[in-house]
């Protein structure tokens, strides 16, 4: 199996006909969600599955990659921490603030945190970024997959207390959370409205795509704090 660079630290891994997406293992011979792990020369990677991830299906689908090894990343909806420990491999020098409001939920990620210590874990909505901002420094990435019908709102009020200028949102939309009766079509106009069209709001649209077949009725979107 060999290994190319699909971003800065992410990688696709290439054995014969089959390609994957995968991280480099901050936390070698450790797993998180019973991923693959596969050694390449001195390097062990995890397999990052699409399906299993909204932000690899992003990748997968050519949305922009704004993550750098020294990023902080602030992550709303981090659930038990699949896509989160990615993320703690990209940004391994960085910061991944990882924001679940279910105690269940971040129990199931507490032993993650405890084998990245880049990963801060907050038990808090996200929808009150207040309730966390004592903790939350300014950020150069937020990303967003939360199940929740007020989702541009709650990206918004996020961006406004800690995204940097010049720094990315991305976000999947989940059309059937927002609205289940609704065409999703109608629903990603809607939530991109809310999200684009406030007053002052300084954000521009860089990409949107959606993410079928990996995920259906999701729209995955990436703006960028313009000051």
């Amino acid at each position: 199996m060999k290994a190319k660079t699909f971003h800065e630290n992410i990688f696709t891994l290439q054995q014969g006909k089959k390609r994957f997406l995968a991280t480099r293992n901050l936390s070698p011979g450790f797993e998180v969600y019973g991923e693959r792990l596969v050694q390449v020369e001195q390097a062990e990677y995890r397999i990052w599955e699409p399906k299993r991830s909204k932000l690899a299906a992003m990748l997968l689908k050519k949305l922009t990659s704004p993550f750098t090894t020294t990023s902080k990343v602030l992550y709303l909806g981090s659930a038990t921490g699949t896509t989160v420990s990615h993320v703690s491999d990209i940004v391994h020098k960085g910061v991944v603030y990882a924001v679940e409001f279910s105690p269940r939920t971040m129990r199931d990620m507490l032993p993650i945190c405890e084998e990245r210590p880049n990963i801060i874990p907050m038990l808090a909505d996200a929808s009150k970024p207040q309730s966390y901002a004592n903790v939350v420094e300014p950020v150069d990435v937020i990303f967003q997959d939360v199940a929740q019908p007020d989702q541009a709102s709650i990206a918004l009020s996020n961006v406004q207390h800690f995204l940097k200028p010049g720094g990315y949102l991305l976000m999947s939309i989940k059309a059937r959370s927002v609205d289940s009766t609704a065409k999703p079509d109608t629903v990603f106009k809607q939530q991109l409205k809310t999200l684009l069209e406030q007053e002052n709001s300084k954000l521009e649209l860089v990409k949107k795509q959606k993410l079928a077949p990996f995920h259906i009725d999701h729209l995955g979107v990436v703006v960028k704090k313009t000051e």
